[in-house]
């Protein structure tokens, strides 16, 4: 079988939905900016060599629908020679996309292929317009459909995760984060986006605003655990699970370029890394958040690798509830699990999430000669994936 190489991956900074510095940027102008620069990591290239574009998006309809991948490609790519398709395993879809992306060029399906994804949540609301449950379906298992906060809920009471362990995640988490833009660690792995946006100043007049947003902006600086105690349960009375130690709602793109070993040296390429393996798992969907329990062992099995062979780890902090269960159940070694803070400071773009976490993990692998690194996620409907990664 052949293989398959990353050689090059940016991202946007993450913008908070549904008021942040992106929510007037439409994904597929988001996803387009950032393959723009993507493709610029291989000079001379006639983008019509690029097989085909992957683009992984949970709530595909409204600006993310028509195929949204086909139109990025369009717009980022200026010819018409490159196909696109959009995929979705809602949180996972930025892996599944590089998943896919792998499996093709190792089975001689392609040479090069751009993976990633692209979300807005300004622009679409969780859960899309108008969710039409089937209504036996909802009658009988009526948590198939659960809104991800009541998931974490069950999670936190199931697994026994105190609302103090999930402050102290959550507050951890923004702390990592700030660090992680005080020090630049980020700035190489992030493409600018020009905005501009007209707004009424003070006098009810017409104002046009423009500037480039390159840092994420959901990291604060204010958050204490005093202040995340005194946040209010969001999904259940007595509940623990708050506003705080919850993900945000956010809007970003990221991608990766994929190529094969004869195209690695046409164009005299570097790899970065390549797929080891990727594994999905099914649980119950009332506790969704357990995915990663069983997508990470799976995954390193596949690779045929120990969790005492993985030097980093980017599991996304869909809830603190879940990340904490995760974390206990594993026994994972913390030092090693989203050193830059994770999805409740720096947010979690949905279809976007898999590539951008990917990215941020290879980028701090080359920084500390790392070898493997695990990305993870849960899944809503009751999901797990896992990628393990090879520095090369």
């Amino acid at each position: 079988m052949k293989q398959a190489y990353i050689v090059a991956g940016y991202r946007s900074a993450v913008g908070k939905a549904p008021k942040g510095s992106l929510r007037f940027t439409r994904p597929d102008v988001l996803a387009a900016t950032v393959i723009k620069r993507l493709v610029m990591d291989i000079p001379g290239l006639d983008h019509s060599r690029i097989d085909d574009l992957i683009v992984g998006n949970a709530m595909p309809e409204a600006e993310q629908g028509l195929n949204v991948a086909r139109l990025i490609s369009l717009m980022g790519l200026n010819t018409d020679k490159v196909s696109g398709v959009t995929i979705n395993r809602y949180c996972a879809s930025g892996s599944e996309a590089i998943a896919l992306a792998s499996a093709k060029i190792k089975t001689g399906m392609a040479e090069c292929i751009i993976a990633g994804g692209t979300e807005s949540m300004s622009f679409i609301p969780m859960g899309g317009y108008k969710p039409v449950p089937e209504s036996q379906l909802a009658e009988n298992h009526p948590d198939y459909y659960w809104g991800m906060g009541y998931t974490a809920e069950a999670v936190a009471k199931e697994y026994k995760i105190s609302r103090e362990e999930q402050d102290r995640f959550a507050f951890e988490s923004h702390q990592k984060a700030l660090k992680a833009i005080n020090e630049d660690r980020f700035k190489e792995q992030i493409v600018p986006v020009p905005v501009e946006y007209t707004f009424l100043d003070e006098n009810q007049k017409s104002q046009i605003k423009k500037f480039d947003f390159s840092i994420d902006e959901g990291p604060r600086k204010d958050t204490s655990l005093e202040g995340l105690a005194k946040l209010k349960p969001v999904f259940a009375n007595g509940g623990s699970v708050t506003a705080g130690n919850s993900s945000q709602m956010s809007d970003g793109a990221a991608f990766v370029l994929v190529v094969s070993e004869a195209f690695l040296k046409e164009f005299n390429l570097k790899p970065i890394a390549r797929l080891a393996s990727y594994a999905t798992v099914g649980v119950p969907p009332r506790i969704m958040g357990i995915g990663p329990i069983y997508a990470i062992p799976k995954a390193l099995c596949q690779a045929n690798i120990s969790l005492n062979d993985v030097d980093l780890m980017e599991i996304n902090e869909a809830f603190a509830s879940q990340s904490v269960a995760i974390k206990k159940q594993l026994d994972l070694n913390p030092d090693i699990i989203n050193v830059n803070g994770g999805a409740i400071a720096l947010g979690h773009p949905l279809g976007c999430t898999g590539t951008k976490l990917t990215i941020q993990l290879l980028d701090e692998m080359k920084k500390r000669g790392s070898k493997y690194g695990v990305v993870s996620m849960c899944v809503g409907t009751g999901q797990g994936a896992a990628s393990v990664f090879e520095l090369l």
